[in-house]
C-alpha cells in the first residue's frame, strides 16, 4: 500500500488524495493512526482539527449598544468652586425664573456628575433640587476660593514690554488660535477650548460678536474668573486672554462637557401691559409715539454693540424716547438686548413690536455715573 500511495502522489496528485480519504475512512484506528504517522514522516501532512474542537475560535461578538447609550460610563468628580451653567455672560444667578420647559435631565447626561442639575445650573454646593431656584445663590467662600486660586497661577503682573509681546504674538497674521464667543456669550464648553489652546500657547485670541458685546464688562469677568485668566488687551470685540506664569497643563482642571444645549427656563415678562406710573390710555399713546421716533441706530446681525449704551444716555439727555432699529435680528437676540439696556442704562422697556426696542427714560431720570468698564487688574497692564 505504501508502494501505491508513493507512486501515486508522484504521478497524480487529485488520485493520491482521493486514495487517502477512502483509506482514512475505511481502515481501523490502528492502521489509520499508522498510516496519519507516516505521512507525517514523509508528507509533513497535518489533518484539520474537528469544527468543535477549534482552539483558534473567535470570541462572540459582543451585544449592539447604540451611540447614545450611556451605561457603564463612571461618574466624574469636579471640585471646581463655581456653579456650572450652560451660559455664564447670559444667565445670572439674581434672575429667578419662574418655571421650567422641561423636566431636570441634567445636560452632562444621567448619572456622569457628582452634581445636581436644578433646571438652571448645577451648583457646586448641595441645593434643594425641589425649588426652580434651588442653588441660585451662590457660597462667598467660592468667590474667595477662585480669587486665590486665580493670584496663585498668575503669579507677579507682567511688564508693558511683556504684555506687547503677548499681544502681538496674537495678532491675525501670526497665529490662527482663536475663540469665537458668539450669541450665547461665554458657554461652559467653552472652557475647556481655551485650556486646550493654552496647552500650546500662553494667551489666545477671544472674538465677541453678537448681543454679549453689550457688555464687555460682564464678559471679561466671567473669562478671568472661570478660567484663572487675565485679558491683557481689548481692541472692540477682540480680547487676548494670558493664561498666567504659574500656569502648568498637567495640572488643568477638569471641565465636564455639556452632552447638549438645555432649554432656557421662563422667566417673568419684559413688556407689561401698563407701565408703571402711566394708564392704559398714556401706555398705548406711548408706544404709538415711540415707533414714530426716529432711530438712534440700526443694529447689524452679530455686530459690535459695545458703545449701545454710551448712545442711548446721550440720547436720554434730549429726549425721553428712544427707538432702535433691530430689523433683521432674531427675536431673542433683541428682547436680549432690551434686558441688557433695562440694567445698563437703566430705563424702562416700552415695545418690542415691528422689530424694533423702544425704551423710555422714565419720570425722575438721572443720568447714570460713569463707572469703570473694566476689572482693575485690566486697567492697570493697559495704563488706563
Amino acid at each position: 500500500m505504501s508502494m501505491m500511495i508513493r507512486l501515486l502522489s508522484r504521478n497524480n496528485s487529485s488520485s493520491f488524495n482521493n486514495l487517502l480519504t477512502r483509506c482514512l475512512h475505511g481502515a481501523s484506528s490502528d492502521e489509520t493512526v499508522s498510516t496519519y504517522s507516516r505521512l507525517l514522516d514523509r508528507y509533513n501532512f497535518h489533518p484539520p482539527p474537528p469544527a468543535s474542537e477549534d482552539p483558534q475560535k473567535k470570541p462572540p461578538k459582543p451585544q449592539y449598544r447604540p451611540p447614545s447609550s450611556l451605561e457603564g460610563v463612571k461618574k466624574m468628580h469636579s471640585s471646581l468652586p463655581f456653579d456650572f451653567r450652560f451660559s455664564y455672560t447670559e444667565s445670572s444667578s439674581s434672575v429667578r425664573p419662574i418655571g421650567l420647559r422641561e423636566p431636570k435631565y441634567s445636560p452632562f447626561g444621567p448619572d456622569r456628575l457628582n452634581r445636581e442639575w436644578t433646571g438652571v445650573c448645577a451648583p457646586a454646593v448641595e441645593p434643594n433640587v425641589e425649588t426652580v431656584e434651588g442653588g441660585g445663590g451662590e457660597d462667598p467662600k467660592l468667590e474667595e476660593k477662585r480669587r486665590k486660586e486665580r493670584e496663585k497661577i498668575q503669579g507677579p503682573p507682567l511688564t508693558e514690554a511683556e504684555r506687547k509681546f503677548l499681544v502681538e504674538l496674537c495678532q491675525r497674521n501670526k497665529t490662527k488660535r482663536q475663540i469665537n464667543l458668539g450669541r450665547d456669550g461665554l458657554t461652559h464648553n467653552m472652557l475647556n477650548d481655551i485650556y486646550n489652546h493654552w496647552k500650546h500657547a500662553e494667551a489666545v485670541r477671544v472674538k465677541c460678536l453678537g448681543v454679549p458685546t453689550l457688555d464687555m464688562k460682564n464678559v471679561i469677568f466671567h473669562l478671568e474668573d472661570k478660567t484663572y485668566g487675565q485679558v491683557v488687551s481689548k481692541h472692540c470685540g477682540t480680547l487676548v486672554l494670558y493664561r498666567g506664569r504659574n500656569y502648568d497643563p498637567k495640572k488643568r482642571p477638569k471641565i465636564p462637557l455639556m452632552l447638549w444645549k438645555p432649554h432656557e427656563p421662563v422667566y417673568p415678562r419684559l413688556i407689561k401691559t401698563t407701565i408703571d406710573g402711566l394708564s392704559i390710555e398714556e401706555t398705548k399713546a406711548m408706544r404709538k409715539k415711540g415707533l414714530a421716533v426716529p432711530p438712534l441706530t440700526k443694529l447689524a446681525k452679530n455686530g459690535y454693540y459695545g458703545s449701545l449704551v454710551p448712545m442711548v444716555r446721550d440720547a436720554f439727555l434730549v429726549s425721553d424716547l428712544v427707538r432702535i432699529d433691530c430689523l433683521g435680528l432674531e427675536k431673542k437676540d433683541y428682547k436680549k438686548i432690551g434686558a441688557k439696556l433695562r440694567d445698563l442704562v437703566p430705563c424702562i422697556l416700552v415695545t418690542f413690536d415691528k422689530e424694533q426696542v423702544v425704551i423710555w427714560r422714565g419720570k425722575d431720570y438721572k443720568p447714570a455715573e460713569d463707572e469703570a468698564e473694566y476689572p482693575p487688574s485690566f486697567i492697570h497692564h493697559q495704563g488706563l
